[in-house]
C-alpha cells in the first residue's frame, strides 16, 4: 500500500482551532437512522458484550454490585449513565448535552473544600469558567484554583507534569482536595496521574471534551505520560470519582480532532460488538456530520463496552488487553513520527488496518473482515496507512519497549473468528508480522 495516501490525507485534515469552530458549527437535528436502536450484540471470544435488557435501558449497570448507585437530580438533562462497577470504587458515567450547566452533578462528588481544575490553552478559554461556576455555585465553601497547561501530545511529559504539582504544592493544597481534569486525553492522563501520586492520592474527575477521551481515555482508570522512547510508559491505574460526559463540548471540536475519536469508536465493533460495527456502518455520515443522537448512542454504547471490560479486568492482566487493538503499531508510530505529529486516532486507525492485515495473513478473519475494516476507516476519514517514515526496523525498534512485551515476547491483539472476535497472544507466526511490515513499510 502506499503510504503517502495517509500523508496526503493528513494534510488535508482541518488544524483550525476549537474556538474558531464553535462560531461556524451549530449541531444539527437528529435523523430517524441514527436514532435507531441497536439490536442485542453477539458474544465475542475475547469478551462478553452487554445484555440487550441492560443496554436498552436508561441506567447501564454493568456488573451487579452493592455498592450504591448515584441517581441524577430530579429533572436533569443526564440522558444515560453507565456504571463502571469496581466494588467501593465504582463510579457513574454521566452522559447528555448541557451537563456541565447542572452544578449539582459536579459537587456531589467533590471531596474538601478546595478544587484543582487542570486544562489546556485550547479548553481553558471556552470552559473554564463554566466549570468553575458549576463547582461553586451555591456552594461558596468551595475555592477553586486552576492550572493551564500547553496543548498538545508533545507536552504530555515529566516536565509539564510538574507543573501540575507545583500549582497544588504552592496552593497548600491537602488531601481532601478534588482534582479535576477538563479537557481531553492528555489531559486526562495527566491530570489523574498527578492525582494518583500528590500526597499519595487524592480524589479526582474526569470531564473529557473530546471524541476520543469521552468514548475511550476518561474511562477506566489508566493514568501516564509518555517517554521519549515510548507512548504511556510511565502511569498508575487510578480510578476517578465520576466522569462528566457533556455532548455540547463536541461542538467546539475541529473535524480532525471528532474523527480520531471515532477510531476508538470502530474499535470497539471489531473486537468485541458486532452489531454495533455494523451500526457504525450504517451511521458514519450521521456521526461526522455530529447528529446529536449519533453521537450520543456511540458515546454510551463505547462506554457500556469499556466499563464492561474494566470491571472484569482493573488492571489489564489479559481482557482489557484486547482494548488496544491497533495501539501497537499505532503507538509505534506516534512515537517514531515524534508525539503530536499524528493524533491517535490516526495512528490507531492505521494501525488497526496493519493488524487486520496480519489477522488476514494468519488466516485467522476473512478478507471481507478485512476490508470492511479499511472501508469504515476510510469514509472515517482516517489515515489507512502508516506515514512514510515508518521503516520496518523502526517498528521493530519502538513495539520492541511496548508494555504489552512480556519477558521479551511482543503480545499483539489481532482479530479472530467472526466479526466481533479478538485475541490477545503472542501465539502467532514471526513471519506474517514480518511481512505486514512489509507491505505497509518502504523500507
Amino acid at each position: 500500500m502506499a503510504a503517502a495516501a495517509s500523508s496526503s490525507l493528513l494534510a488535508a485534515a482541518s488544524s483550525s482551532s476549537r474556538a474558531a469552530a464553535v462560531s461556524a458549527r451549530r449541531a444539527p437535528s437528529a435523523s430517524p437512522a441514527a436514532a435507531a436502536s441497536l439490536p442485542s450484540p453477539s458474544r465475542a471470544s475475547c469478551a462478553p458484550p452487554l445484555r440487550a435488557s441492560a443496554a436498552r435501558t436508561l441506567r447501564s449497570r454493568v456488573v451487579a454490585s452493592a455498592a450504591p448507585a448515584m441517581q441524577p437530580p430530579p429533572a436533569s438533562r443526564v440522558s444515560t449513565v453507565v456504571d463502571v462497577d469496581l466494588g467501593d470504587r465504582s463510579y457513574p458515567i454521566y452522559i447528555g448535552a448541557g451537563l456541565l450547566d447542572e452544578p449539582d452533578l459536579l459537587q456531589r462528588h467533590v471531596h474538601g473544600k478546595r478544587v484543582l481544575v487542570v486544562t489546556n490553552t485550547t479548553v481553558a478559554p471556552l470552559y473554564l469558567e463554566k466549570v468553575t461556576w458549576a463547582l461553586t455555585h451555591n456552594n461558596p465553601n468551595v475555592s477553586v484554583e486552576s492550572v493551564i497547561l500547553p496543548d498538545g501530545e508533545k507536552y504530555k511529559d515529566m516536565g509539564t507534569l510538574m507543573k501540575v504539582f507545583d500549582k497544588a504544592v504552592e496552593s497548600r493544597l491537602d488531601r481532601r482536595c478534588t482534582f479535576v481534569a477538563l479537557g481531553g486525553g492528555v489531559i486526562g492522563d495527566m491530570c489523574g496521574f498527578a492525582a494518583a501520586a500528590f500526597l499519595r492520592g487524592v480524589n479526582f474527575i474526569q470531564i473529557p471534551t473530546t471524541l476520543m477521551a469521552q468514548v475511550d481515555s476518561s474511562v477506566g482508570g489508566k493514568t501516564g505520560i509518555n517517554h521519549p522512547l515510548g507512548k504511556n510508559l510511565i502511569g498508575a491505574f487510578y480510578q476517578p470519582q465520576c466522569v462528566l460526559i457533556d455532548t455540547e463540548t463536541l461542538n467546539t471540536l475541529p473535524d480532525r480532532e471528532l474523527a480520531s475519536g471515532i477510531a476508538e469508536v470502530v474499535k470497539y465493533g471489531l473486537i468485541r460488538d458486532a452489531p454495533f460495527f455494523e451500526w457504525q456502518e450504517k451511521n458514519m455520515p450521521a456521526l461526522l456530520a455530529r447528529e446529536p443522537s449519533a453521537l450520543a448512542y456511540a458515546i454510551k454504547r463505547s462506554c457500556e463496552n469499556k466499563a464492561e471490560v474494566v470491571a472484569q479486568d482493573e488492571k489489564e492482566s489479559g481482557l482489557r488487553a484486547t482494548l488496544n487493538l491497533g495501539h501497537t503499531f499505532g503507538h509505534a508510530i506516534e512515537t517514531g513520527t515524534g508525539y503530536g505529529a499524528w493524533l491517535h486516532g490516526e495512528a490507531v486507525a492505521a494501525g488497526t488496518v496493519m493488524a487486520a492485515d496480519m489477522s488476514h495473513r494468519l488466516g485467522w478473519i476473512d478478507e471481507s473482515i478485512k476490508k470492511r475494516a479499511i472501508d469504515i476507516l476510510e469514509k472515517a476519514k482516517l489515515p489507512i496507512t502508516p506515514p512514510e517514515a515508518m521503516t520496518v526496523e523502526k517498528f521493530k525498534s519502538i513495539m520492541a519497549v511496548d508494555k504489552k512485551v512480556a519477558d521479551g515476547l511482543l503480545r499483539l491483539i489481532l482479530l479472530k473468528g467472526p466479526l466481533g472476535s479478538c485475541v490477545f497472544t503472542g501465539d502467532y507466526d514471526r513471519n506474517a508480522l514480518d511481512e505486514t511490515l512489509r507491505a505497509f513499510c518502504d523500507s
